[in-house]
């Protein structure tokens, strides 16, 4: 996991476009994810959740072997986190089982405008880099953050572990 936070106009996306290109050349599988495109404003943490699965899933091409719709409505005993949880389980073990991923997420900073907690996905990406140590499939995947932040505003409940992983 990195991070690029900083002020606004500093070349963060250039960066991270420059870095999605290099990594796809060399034969990585890559995703960017710009937020701004999931919206902020009367999005509900289903639209949110779903809509942040779905472009992963268009990312990667998966429309040929996979069927969202199907794959999402087969989950509905789980939670929004748990759906994005497994859905990055399966990318390792099922659609990717040798491939590194990248997962670039840009305009980080969006999330502090939703009307609700995103705590919880930050959370989940901590716990993909601490899984690391015990699974290596997880090795396999990285996320990139980048956007108008400190990794402080990431998480906003004071009682959970703060996002204190990566490298800025």
């Amino acid at each position: 996991c990195c991070y690029i936070l900083n002020s606004r106009q500093m070349g963060k996306s250039s960066l991270l476009l420059q870095t999605f290109h290099r990594l796809k050349q060399a034969g990585y599988r890559c995703v960017i994810i710009d937020l701004t495109a999931i919206g902020s404003e009367q999005v509900t943490p289903l639209q949110w959740y779903k809509g942040l699965v779905a472009q992963i899933y268009l990312e990667l091409g998966l429309k040929d072997i996979l069927k969202f719709r199907n794959w999402w409505n087969e989950q509905e005993d789980f939670s929004y986190l748990q759906r994005l949880s497994k859905f990055i389980e399966e990318l390792l073990y099922v659609y990717f089982p040798t491939e590194k991923i990248f997962i670039f997420v840009d305009e980080i900073d969006t999330v502090l405008s939703l009307n609700f907690a995103v705590d919880d996905f930050f959370a989940l990406i901590r716990y993909c880099q601490e899984r690391r140590g015990i699974n290596p499939a997880y090795q396999r995947i990285t996320f990139t953050l980048a956007g108008v932040a400190t990794p402080s505003d990431l998480i906003r409940d004071k009682k959970r572990t703060p996002f204190n992983i990566g490298q800025a």
